[in-house]
């Protein structure tokens, strides 16, 4: 069963003007930027790739708003979309809470939505993106709301509630 989006993220190539940037015209924020997400397991398309990206999470009303950007130049669900060395940016993926994320996966792709990359940070949480652009345009991103998920779900939104608008990018991790 799949749940609300939780997320609408975005491929930029400097995700702390880019947070910067979106807190200036919407107010939102304030952004937590971690570089170089540590990834234990990385595929694209069925193929082992190295996939160094780094990104800024904040809330944007009741939704969580991210701004990614990969490091290297290897093939990824990002360079899908923006390949590498194009400029390109933009909507990236909308992202869903899901009950199974295999299952969630093979539906998806039953619906003609495929597989594009799956990870597994070196924390535990494993993530996918599925390739919706022949239906909506972009990728959905998929995975399980664990303990540690949601709790930095909750650690994002907390940070926005009566928050003073100073410091919009902050960098952790």
């Amino acid at each position: 069963m799949l749940h609300p989006p939780r997320q609408v993220a975005y491929f930029v190539p400097d995700i702390a003007a880019a947070a910067r940037a979106h807190h200036d015209a919407f107010g939102s924020g304030p952004f937590f930027l971690i570089e170089h997400i540590a990834l234990s397991r990385s595929e694209h398309r069925g193929m082992p790739r190295t996939l160094d990206h780094s990104s800024a999470y904040g809330q944007w009303g009741d939704v969580m708003v991210e701004f990614v950007q990969q490091h290297n130049p290897d093939r990824s669900a990002y360079h899908d979309m923006f390949p590498h060395g194009g400029g390109g940016q933009g909507l990236h993926h909308i992202a869903l809470f899901v009950d199974n994320l295999a299952a969630a996966v093979e539906r998806h792709a039953a619906a003609g939505r495929p597989l594009a990359q799956w990870c597994e940070t070196q924390s535990g949480t494993a993530f996918a993106f599925v390739d919706a652009r022949a239906q909506l345009g972009h990728m959905i991103e998929l995975y399980e709301p664990s303990d540690q998920l949601t709790g930095f779900y909750a650690m994002i939104e907390a940070a926005a509630q009566g928050w003073d608008r100073r410091d919009p990018v902050r960098r952790i991790g």
